[in-house]
């Protein structure tokens, strides 16, 4: 099973870059899409790929925000999040194919001001981990894919030493990502088989961040526990430029 996630930044513009002729040689079971920045209104036939069953979560605000998912597989059920702000963000979207739920899902960053950031701690922290510790007792295999907006270890970005006080690598937002793993049993699919460094998925768009390999690793695909070890085969696919984010390539034995 082959699963990719991207943030799109704007899939118009993406779809521009050529996104959608280099998707369709990936042979994907699932992509998942973040920050789509478009109402469906908005999106003719160019984005509904031929032979994947198509579903957009769009913002509310216009060219803000938004999820999708492209399944080959038609999903039993498709469903967002429980929380009405995420939705009004378009922040969360899951489709359901038997025990397995793989979601495409678009954490709040916090880097434009500080309300955003104390939204983002106090989403990650009172809601999103209640919900994925959850999640462990119903017996069914999860895969949360999308930009979490949070570089975990100093090997996940190139100035770690410069950024230990900006949003995306607090030292809060970095113990979160611990506990998630270390206590609660959910698994980096992508770190359980690369631990190279300067593999990273986001560049800024700012001097010659692209360039000089000067990037995060924002991106995940993260897994619950019974499906560690499943993972078999990952790229961050950089030979074309899509987005300030590259997409992130995972092939599962599922």
């Amino acid at each position: 099973m082959r699963i990719i996630t991207i943030n799109v930044n704007g899939i118009r513009a993406a779809e521009r870059k050529g996104f959608f002729p280099w998707l369709e040689k990936q042979d994907a079971d699932v992509v998942c899409l973040q920050e789509i920045k478009a109402q469906e209104d908005q999106l003719d036939e160019r984005f509904y790929p031929e032979g994947m069953h198509v579903y957009y979560h769009s913002a509310e605000r216009k060219g803000y925000s938004g999820t999708a998912l492209y399944c080959k597989t038609k999903p039993d059920r498709v469903h967002f999040s429980d929380w009405n702000d995420m939705n009004s963000e378009g922040r969360l979207i899951q489709a359901d194919f038997g025990e397995l739920t793989v979601a495409s899902l678009y954490l709040p960053s916090g880097s434009s001001k500080e309300e955003r950031q104390a939204f983002k701690m106090e989403f990650i922290t009172d809601r999103f981990l209640p919900y994925l510790k959850g999640l462990k007792n119903n017996g069914r295999k999860y895969i949360f894919c999308g930009d979490w907006n949070i570089a975990h270890k100093k090997i996940d970005l190139k100035n770690w030493r410069g950024n230990q006080k900006n949003s995306g690598f607090l030292p809060e937002e970095r113990a979160w990502l611990d506990k998630l793993y270390d206590e609660v049993g959910y698994v980096d699919a992508f770190r359980e088989i690369n631990k190279a460094e300067f593999e990273y998925t986001w560049w800024s768009n700012r001097g010659q961040a692209w360039l000089n390999n000067t990037g995060w690793r924002l991106d995940y695909q993260v897994v619950s526990g019974n499906l560690a070890g499943t993972a078999t085969h990952c790229e961050v696919y950089k030979d074309e430029r899509f987005s300030d984010h590259s997409p992130l390539i995972i092939d599962y034995s599922l």
